[in-house]
């Protein structure tokens, strides 16, 4: 049994993610307590088996939107409640068993030496990576460096990372955007705006075939336009911020990576 922690969360945000989703949650329990999952308007009978789940398991919490609104509305949704229930930090973690459990407890405790920080997985791939998926997030890695002035994000897509609660909630309720695909890349430029430290940590990503029990709600079209918008604005923030980014990165410490 893991020892509970009163400062740091795992949150797994789901939406139609199948049995892919039991698999994840008991890998993280595994791994650390509390987890809690936000089932994001489901309805593949999830939240009824994961209820069911939780009934017996204490470490385990289940939150329920009852229409689906993304995934940044999921995170949100979970990050209010933690904050008033006194978490300072969350774990952000996909729900389809891409991410890595066994490097919870490293993640959670760079997080515990740096909580100002937040730690951000930075994803290795098999051969299991989709050839134009990895190849098009080079240039939203890309963007997202020059808009930063290259303050260190590793990897502006990888939804594996460790968030401070205070500066992510206030990031997200200051702008209508990062509620859905956008939500990992535009909060890690936003954060990095705001001055907190991005830490990158190297996590193996595995994507399974649907044949595999995989599950994808990503669309190449949608979504894509939706990145190429979120750049626009962040350009944008990007011009208007630049003297204050100047300022701090003549004056910043070196990035990190753990």
């Amino acid at each position: 049994m893991t020892t509970p922690s009163h400062t740091h969360l795992l949150l797994i945000p789901s939406y139609n993610t199948g049995p892919k989703l039991l698999s994840t949650v008991r890998a993280a329990r595994a791994q650390w307590e509390p987890v809690w999952v936000v089932i994001d308007g489901s309805t593949d009978a999830s939240l009824q088996d994961l209820q069911a789940v939780a009934a017996q398991d204490p470490g385990l919490k289940i939150l329920a939107l009852p229409v689906n609104q993304g995934k940044g509305a999921a995170v949100l949704h979970g990050l209010r409640a933690a904050q008033a229930a006194g978490y300072t930090h969350v774990l952000t973690m996909d729900a389809d068993g891409q991410h890595p459990d066994d490097l919870i407890p490293r993640f959670m405790a760079a997080s515990q030496a740096q909580p100002g920080a937040m730690i951000l997985g930075r994803p290795v791939f098999d051969a299991s990576a989709p050839a134009l998926r990895v190849a098009g997030r080079k240039l939203s890695n890309g963007a997202a460096d020059l808009e930063t002035l290259w303050a260190g994000i590793g990897d502006s897509l990888y939804g594996f990372r460790v968030y401070p609660v205070v500066p992510l909630r206030e990031v997200m309720e200051s702008s209508p955007w990062m509620r859905r695909f956008d939500f990992d890349p535009e909060v890690a430029v936003r954060l990095c705006w705001k001055g907190v430290l991005p830490i990158n940590i190297d996590a193996p990503v595995r994507y399974f075939r649907a044949d595999e029990g995989g599950v994808s709600h990503f669309n190449y079209l949608r979504d894509n336009m939706l990145l190429s918008w979120m750049h626009g604005r962040l350009l944008l923030g990007f011009l208007l911020r630049l003297p204050l980014l100047l300022w701090r990165k003549l004056g910043a410490q070196p990035r990190r990576s753990a």
